[in-house]
């Protein structure tokens, strides 16, 4: 298969992770006989520096003729401690999915055996854990109209939804509780606002088309409760672009580290795959960032084209990695813990020859970043 895909690093970190998941999907381009080509774009505090505008329209154009987005993460101090700053990276990220029309951000958590330690929740809480969030990402409260007064002492943020975004995200929830294990819970803030009463009239109102899928309601905050108390009580969580938001950085503590969750943002002609961790500029340029959740995106870039095998052997080489504690300081405690790098490296060596591999472990150094 041919496959364009931009690469939208962005800052902080997002570089260096991005550079491992290009040298795994090299790595199964080389492995199945693929042809991808990458190509490289601006966004972010990167692009308010080179070009004075956190998403270029050249990197827009990118974006719409390319098959898939692969992205870093986009934040920088220098922006994010000004409150004075009119221009911010984030709103790159948001122009972005506006533009492109990627209405549904789509992020499973899945929890680790071997990193079950690393959980701040119990193991007996968490095991098994395996579910999936569905965030509506191009309506509500970002998007809406955000007014200050002039005396700078009232500020408001309008949170609009309409139909039509509630129904296209809600299918595709349906539809994948339909794969799985045939529940949807819809979580909302019904009791107090209108837009979560939208949201819930129509969800019982699409329940109709698919009878097989058993449906449970929760407000926000009975959820954000549960998802610590009984994570393995779900298997897909559909709700809007805020909840989503918090929610699902809230999930990623389950699993040890946010650095392990990936991510896709679908519309009806573009799609994008990004870790759903932020720049950390704190670890930037230090060879430390975990570059898994990035690599594990470039997995669902593969299954969004129905490669499935292909998706298949970065999993499993990932798991691979975690097994044999060939990981980042955030889930190796350990002095002999892999750069940023090495993991990257590992996870491509093992797709091509994981026997290979495997026979040249003892001479595999931990603490640098090659490979030997």
């Amino acid at each position: 298969m041919k496959l364009k895909i931009a690469v939208l690093s962005g800052d902080g970190v997002g570089p260096e992770v991005c550079d491992q998941a290009v040298k795994v999907l090299k790595a199964i381009e080389l492995k199945f006989k693929h042809q991808f080509t990458f190509h490289e774009g601006l966004v972010g505090g990167v692009a308010i520096d080179k070009k004075g505008t956190p998403l270029p329209e050249e990197t827009l154009t990118l974006c719409h003729e390319s098959d898939a987005i692969l992205f870093g993460a986009i934040g920088d101090p220098k922006y994010e401690n000004s409150a004075d700053t009119e221009i911010r990276p984030e709103e790159g990220l948001l122009k972005l999915r506006k533009d492109l029309g990627l209405y549904a951000n789509i992020r499973p958590l899945k929890v680790y055996g071997p990193l079950i330690h690393k959980s701040p929740v119990k193991e007996k809480v968490i095991k098994n854990t395996d579910f999936i969030i569905f965030r509506e990402l191009t309506g509500g409260i970002y998007y809406g109209e955000k007014k200050l007064s002039s005396d700078g002492h009232k500020a408001s943020d309008e949170c609009v939804y309409t139909t039509e975004e509630v129904d296209r995200v809600a299918h595709l929830a349906f539809k994948s509780a339909k794969s799985r294990r045939k529940k949807l819970t819809l979580i909302d803030k019904a009791n107090v606002l209108e837009t979560s009463r939208l949201w819930r009239k129509r969800v019982k109102e699409l329940a109709k088309e698919y009878p097989e899928v058993t449906v449970d309601y929760l407000y926000v905050d009975n959820a954000a409760m549960k998802i610590i108390l009984n994570p393995r009580a779900f298997d897909v969580i559909l709700t809007e672009n805020l909840f989503g938001d918090i929610l699902s950085d809230e999930a990623s503590v389950i699993s040890g580290s946010i650095g392990l969750l990936a991510s896709t943002s679908i519309g009806d002609k573009s799609v994008l795959f990004e870790p759903i961790h932020g720049s950390f500029p704190e670890k930037k340029g230090k060879n430390i960032a975990n570059p898994l959740a990035t690599i594990l995106s470039a997995a669902l870039l593969l299954e969004h084209f129905k490669l499935y095998e292909e998706a298949d052997a970065i999993k499993s080489a990932v798991e691979k990695s975690i097994e044999l504690n060939i990981t980042t300081p955030d889930i190796n405690a350990t002095k002999k813990y892999a750069h940023t790098s090495t993991v990257g490296e590992f996870v491509s060596e093992y797709i091509i020859d994981k026997k290979n591999i495997l026979y040249k472990m003892e001479n595999i150094s931990l603490g640098q970043s090659t490979i030997i």
